[in-house]
């Protein structure tokens, strides 16, 4: 009987060694949830923002040029004489044949439409082309482009509506990310750690992170725009020879104390 008591005991004691233990267990695990969610509570979002100054790489020049008249022969010879005149105006500025595409020719008949209405064009026939410029050598495009008057002089009648600007482009974007998000990364845990110092606390781990967005925008609309993520995009500064790469990080850190 002695003996029966005797491991009777002996589980108790098993028993409430083990509660206590799960005991210890579960407030610690309960614990450790519990400052998990008070820390998840306390981050700090930041962003870094970097700039780079770049030199547009390729030039995209479409001359556009037009002729109207009533005989389609006549004004065929017309159209070859002008682009002859643009070819050699390109030539003397230091653009190869290489760098130079021409499009097809376009006949407008201003009578086709016999439903139409109203005062008839002085001509019946429009024939437009387009001559298109592309090349790496920005330099020389630029400079002929400042003297596009010699054309006008010439009799030449250039089309300066949609599709007929002066684009440049800067292609090396790929090249300059690697080093700008290192960067950006870099300003944007900076400002945390400033920020943690102001505030008696120490940064964490990262909770989240937005790489964000490359834009490229003219040189003049770089630091001065109100808005740090504003983009713009490349359309914005197709006609900018120098231009900004900008991009903004976005990285939130857990505070610690």
């Amino acid at each position: 009987m002695s003996e029966t008591n005797s491991i009777d005991r002996g589980s108790v004691v098993v028993l409430g060694v083990l509660l206590a233990l799960g005991l210890v267990a579960g407030g610690w695990v309960l614990g450790a949830e519990i400052k998990a969610t008070r820390l998840s509570d306390r981050y700090v979002t930041v962003k870094g923002l970097v700039e780079r100054s770049v030199k547009s790489d390729l030039a995209v020049w479409p001359i556009s040029y037009k002729e109207a008249g009533d005989d389609l022969t006549t004004l065929y010879g017309k159209t070859e004489a002008d682009k002859k005149t643009i070819l050699d105006f390109l030539s003397q500025e230091g653009i190869q044949s290489s760098e130079i595409g021409l499009g097809q020719v376009r006949v407008i008949d201003t009578q086709a439409n016999e439903y139409s209405s109203g005062n008839r064009a002085p001509h019946r026939y429009i024939v437009e082309q387009v001559v298109t410029v592309r090349t790496a050598r920005v330099d020389q495009v630029a400079a002929a482009a400042q003297k596009t008057m010699l054309l006008l002089q010439k009799g030449i009648v250039l089309d300066s509506g949609m599709g007929s600007a002066l684009e440049y482009k800067f292609t090396g974007l790929n090249s300059i990310k690697p080093d700008m998000i290192t960067e950006a990364t870099r300003n944007a845990r900076a400002a945390a750690d400033r920020f943690a110092t102001d505030s008696g606390s120490q940064v964490g781990s990262i909770r989240q992170a937005n790489q964000g967005v490359f834009a490229i925008l003219p040189q003049d609309q770089g630091s001065d725009t109100a808005d740090p993520d504003a983009g713009g995009g490349a359309s914005s500064a197709d006609n900018s020879l120098m231009k900004t790469v900008r991009v903004v990080t976005t990285v939130q850190y857990y505070l610690e104390k």
